[in-house]
């Protein structure tokens, strides 16, 4: 029989040795505009959810009275993203600012997943999935319907287009194609420019 506060000291200790290990996993904007300090990025694969547009925005790209759209991490699938190591010195400011920057309305719950690093190493990392219950949940939208909601909505931080083509671009660039983004993105592109 293991002695219960061995148990419970063995996993302190693991807590501790692991508090030098942090990551963040960024599959929207947080790819191309993390906002934190970070000691490396890498590419990485979240297996389990996907990249969606099925977040009604109504802080950051839109309005409650004029909703955008950004992306959310909804079950299934896998979703290729960037992978940031956080020092633990700057860890408790660096979560501070990603609930504030995320969680505005709670539309996100926070979770922490192994994701794999494009050089192999498997990490846990804090990821944001999208809350099903919540009101701001807009599910599988059809592509006219995204572009017809993202095409005017605009929030505190900046045009709804520009987040798309931003994202879709960030992508290419790593080269990830999603097709129904490059969709969007194409037909966005002039408006983002704006």
């Amino acid at each position: 029989m293991v002695d219960a506060a061995w148990y419970l000291g063995h996993l302190f200790y693991k807590k501790q040795d692991d508090m030098s290990n942090f990551w963040v996993f960024g599959y929207g904007s947080l790819m191309w505009n993390p906002g934190f300090g970070y000691l490396r990025s890498e590419r990485a694969l979240l297996r389990g959810a996907h990249r969606s547009l099925c977040v009604y925005s109504w802080v950051h790209r839109g309005t409650p009275e004029r909703p955008g759209l950004v992306f959310g991490l909804d079950n299934g699938g896998a979703c290729h993203g960037i992978a940031y190591q956080v020092s633990e010195d700057i860890w408790p400011q660096t979560l501070e600012y990603l609930r504030a920057r995320e969680q505005t309305t709670m539309v996100y719950r926070e979770h922490h997943h192994h994701i794999e690093l494009d050089g192999g190493e498997n990490v846990e990392a804090l990821v944001y999935m999208v809350d099903h219950g919540h009101a701001q949940y807009a599910g599988k939208l059809p592509l006219e319907k995204q572009l017809e909601i993202v095409r005017g909505a605009a929030g505190k931080s900046g045009q709804n287009p520009e987040y798309i083509v931003n994202t879709a671009a960030h992508l290419e660039d790593m080269g990830i194609r999603d097709t129904g983004l490059a969709w969007l993105a194409a037909r966005l592109r002039g408006l983002a420019a704006t």
